[in-house]
């Protein structure tokens, strides 16, 4: 198969450029496009053989359920039933956006969707490449990320194509993503709500309206689903953003945390091993010239530029000529949880200081 590609302007995608793309999804093909998130691979969510295409492309597990996209507040209704009041207050301030809630799935929505359980996972995405999609295949969309199982999430075009190329037949090329992280997802079936995954919408954001939110050791990346746990949202039970090089997470207090580096660094190297860092712009100097390759995560004052390049830097590691790399942790809190799940889950070994 060959995989065509379409340059649309992010911002004003043209129409007939779009319209191409969703006679694909029409036609029960999958079709990668920006999100405000990452991009997605998406495919017609009321369409069984086509939401199977998913999975095929990606290497999926089919027991890993799919986020369902919807371009209008309204739509809500549509794939969901049951839903509760606090969900339009949500929907009110936060959709278009990368909040995504778990609810109960209305039959339109295929099994394979869902893993076959009664609950759906629905998002109304802000990226206007992706509402026009949607509007102009005139179904929802279910999508996850555009990338071969349990690599890091792809946030341009070209990271699609590295994973994807020749397995479906169409990428929107709509520039670089905003956020470079997946949406927040919270299961509304729950009482009190269950915060499944931390996202590009911190879930202290989500707090002020809520007020309770549960947030447990896998929400963390601190604790690994079983092969026997059941899944309601994507991003919990595989090994998820990996790149194919080993990647050692160092975390905790500063001192310590430095001071371990510095030990691992000289323990690889003395196996014979080229080592790479991913390390915060403060700590750069500290390690300039000590290792293989050194590559910056961003400013400890500054989480959202850390979450933008998470995934580039990731897939980075795989295109170095370094054999390790060790990563240095950051605080959990705010977008800091969302960059540490995605640094626990890639991550072959983590230390804890």
């Amino acid at each position: 198969m060959k995989t065509k590609i379409i340059k649309v302007d992010p911002f004003n995608p043209e129409d007939h450029l779009i319209k191409e793309a969703a006679e694909y999804i029409k036609k029960g093909e999958v079709v990668a496009f920006p999100t405000e998130t990452v991009y997605g691979l998406g495919a017609d969510a009321t369409n069984s053989l086509a939401v199977k295409k998913i999975f095929l492309a990606k290497g999926r597990p089919l027991d890993n359920p799919i986020i369902v996209h919807i371009s209008k507040h309204e739509d809500i209704e549509n794939v969901a039933y049951d839903i509760p009041e606090i969900i339009y207050k949500l929907a009110k301030k936060f959709w278009p956006g990368p909040l995504t809630v778990i609810l109960k799935r209305r039959k339109i929505i295929v099994d394979e969707v869902s893993a076959g359980l009664p609950t759906v996972a629905v998002r109304l995405p802000s990226h206007p490449v992706a509402l026009k999609l949607i509007d102009l295949s005139e179904k929802p969309i279910a999508a996850p990320s555009a990338n071969k199982a349990g690599r890091p999430s792809p946030t341009c075009a070209e990271h699609v194509l590295n994973d994807l190329e020749g397995s479906i037949p169409l990428i929107i090329d709509g520039g670089k993503t905003l956020f470079g992280v997946e949406s927040t997802v919270i299961d509304f079936t729950k009482k009190p709500p269950l915060l499944l995954r931390p996202g590009a919408l911190p879930i202290e954001e989500v707090l002020k309206e809520v007020g309770e939110i549960m947030v447990n050791e896998i929400a963390k990346g601190l604790k690994k689903f079983t092969e026997k746990d059941i899944v309601v949202s994507p991003g919990l039970k595989y090994r998820h953003y990996a790149p194919q090089k080993p990647l050692i997470l160092v975390e905790g207090e500063e001192n310590k945390k430095i001071q371990k580096i510095n030990e691992l660094l000289e323990l690889e190297k003395r196996k014979g091993k080229r080592v790479g860092l991913l390390i915060t712009e403060e700590n750069f100097e500290l390690f300039k010239g000590k290792c293989e390759v050194i590559i910056k995560l961003g400013s400890k004052n500054n989480y959202f530029q850390i979450a933008y390049n998470l995934f580039d830097n990731l897939r980075l590691v795989d295109k170095s000529n370094a054999d390790i790399f060790i990563v240095e942790g950051i605080i959990d809190k705010g977008l800091g949880l969302t960059i540490m799940n995605r640094l626990r889950k890639a991550s072959s070994e983590r230390i804890e200081l």
